[in-house]
């Protein structure tokens, strides 16, 4: 795939996705964003289903909505609000950590910068990342494993790990598909360009893709 084809490709992709339901994290963001249900939406969605993401985020956010009030939530409480996602438990306690530091360190407002992010309970460069550019609409790139297996098999770059991937997208994508990257790719990676045996043979951008490291294929 040649450099300059990514405009390409990722106007193909945005037409694609809209057959499919958009992700927890863009449905909290149709509106007007908040950063504090985006970030606690990221942490809940970590191994996590969208739809069960979907159904807890509901539940959570009918009891606190800020970090001062899901700071002083019981934790039983908040655990039994979230089940059954992912490491519900760990979540629980994260989320609540979390909430008490924002209250703490940054009165109640969740930061926006990805060096102050990723110092909270849970938070790694991706759900960092993410925040910033839905919640903020601030420049980032939210590199997940969709985002990474996709630009690699594209041979769009060359890395083994999501945040190589990052760190070279900085480099080589232009800026003003950043915001934009994660929530095209992540709806195209699960539906379609999928982790095992992809739809090569019904792909819109097949005619770009290296299809690196593809081994079988629909």
């Amino acid at each position: 795939m040649q450099d300059d084809d990514i405009h390409i490709v990722l106007r193909v992709v945005k037409k694609s996705i809209q057959q499919w339901a958009v992700p927890v994290v863009g449905q909290l963001a149709k509106n007007e964003p908040e950063p504090f249900k985006i970030l606690v939406a990221c942490i809940l969605s970590l191994r996590t289903r969208d739809q069960t993401t979907a159904e807890a985020s509901d539940r959570l956010f009918a009891l606190a909505t800020d970090p001062f009030s899901m700071a002083n939530m019981n934790l039983k409480k908040l655990e039994k609000a979230i089940f059954p996602v992912g490491f519900y438990r760990t979540k629980a306690r994260q989320i609540r950590e979390m909430s008490r530091q924002i209250c703490q360190e940054f009165q109640g407002k969740v930061p926006d910068t990805i060096e102050a992010l990723v110092r909270l309970p849970g938070v790694g460069r991706k759900t960092a990342n993410l925040v910033r550019t839905v919640g903020y609409k601030k420049p980032g790139i939210c590199v997940d494993i969709h985002v990474h297996r996709i630009c690699t098999r594209l041979g769009y770059v060359t890395t083994k790990s999501p945040d190589e991937t990052e760190s070279v997208l900085r480099q080589k994508l232009p800026q003003k598909h950043w915001i934009t990257f994660n929530n095209l790719l992540v709806p195209f990676g699960q539906n379609h360009c999928t982790p095992i045996s992809p739809r090569c043979s019904s792909c819109p951008i097949r005619d770009f893709c290296q299809r690196v490291g593809v081994l079988t294929a629909r």
